[in-house]
């Protein structure tokens, strides 16, 4: 008796296979194609003057957006500007904490339509940055100044930063301490020959000529450092012996001044109320030339 022999069916194991490496292999695709829109961060750089710090990169986002990472070396990742379309993202808040700490930042790009995105996105890293090393001093500002006979007094204006202390925003001069320098460069206004003195303080005081009228210009800096030592030299101001004449800044906030001069030679300022100093008027801080101090109380002229 002959066994009968059927026709062969093919197994399904391996057509269920091929099925399957297909579809790995479009998912692998379709993965690819939906990559490649997103753009990686490059050209990541710290841009930070007095404290006030901004992370800036490249390239401007297409199809894509981008957020923001960062943390103290041997902290945690704490994210800020979340999904975000521009190329900066400002971190002072957070550098301010501890000026002393050194941060690295991380751009993360994520797709525009951010909902379907699975996985972990690309991502560039930060050069490290310490803000109390790194930091770029803002251009000196020159707050008062007046010269009397042979004496010259030249105050710079202490910048305020955005660390705190107890809650209080501290000065340039309360972060750096001594460490902190300024440089003073003043010559006749008759002349071009510059003299320099420094001081660890804001304030100076030198001999001048009597009669003579002087310019000069300031600079802060910090020595101990390799990089990033001075500011920007401030802009020229220069005394004035001329009759009639005073130089100098305004310095009462309380009220918007207008200047003008009697057949006496003197300045009667007018506050935005239209009273001139001598009037009632309560509470008035009488304005600073550079030869006048101020104080509290009305002046009479």
């Amino acid at each position: 008796m002959e066994i009968p022999t059927w026709p062969r069916v093919p197994c399904p194991e391996p057509a269920v296979a091929r099925t399957l490496v297909l579809g790995w292999l479009l998912l692998q695709v379709a993965g690819a194609s939906g990559t490649s829109e997103v753009v990686v961060a490059y050209n990541l750089t710290w841009k930070s003057i007095n404290f006030k710090t901004i992370l800036e990169w490249e390239p401007k986002p297409i199809n894509h957006v981008y957020t923001v990472r960062i943390s103290p070396r041997l902290g945690n990742w704490k994210s800020k500007c979340f999904y975000i379309r521009d190329t900066e993202c400002d971190l002072t808040d957070e550098i301010v904490k501890d000026v002393t700490q050194t941060y690295r930042a991380r751009v993360l790009s994520y797709p525009a339509d951010i909902n379907d995105y699975y996985g972990d996105p690309p991502f560039t890293d930060s050069p490290e940055f310490t803000p109390y090393v790194d930091t770029k001093l803002g251009q000196a500002k020159i707050q008062s100044f007046k010269q009397v006979g042979t004496k010259l007094n030249v105050t710079i204006q202490d910048a305020r930063t955005l660390v705190r202390r107890n809650g209080t925003f501290q000065s340039l001069q309360d972060v750096f301490g001594k460490n902190l320098s300024y440089t003073l460069y003043y010559w006749k206004a008759s002349s071009t020959g510059k003299k320099t003195a420094q001081t660890d303080t804001n304030e100076f005081l030198i001999d001048v000529d009597e009669g003579e009228n002087y310019c000069f210009s300031v600079q802060v800096a910090i020595p101990s450092r390799k990089a990033n030592q001075k500011s920007t030299e401030s802009s020229t101001e220069c005394t004035s012996h001329e009759k009639g004449m005073f130089r100098g800044e305004w310095l009462c906030p309380a009220f918007i001044w207008e200047a003008r001069t009697t057949s006496r030679g003197l300045v009667h300022p007018q506050n935005q109320d239209g009273l001139l100093f001598g009037e009632k008027q309560p509470s008035c801080c009488y304005c600073c030339l550079s030869v006048l101090c101020c104080s509290g109380g009305t002046q009479q002229f």
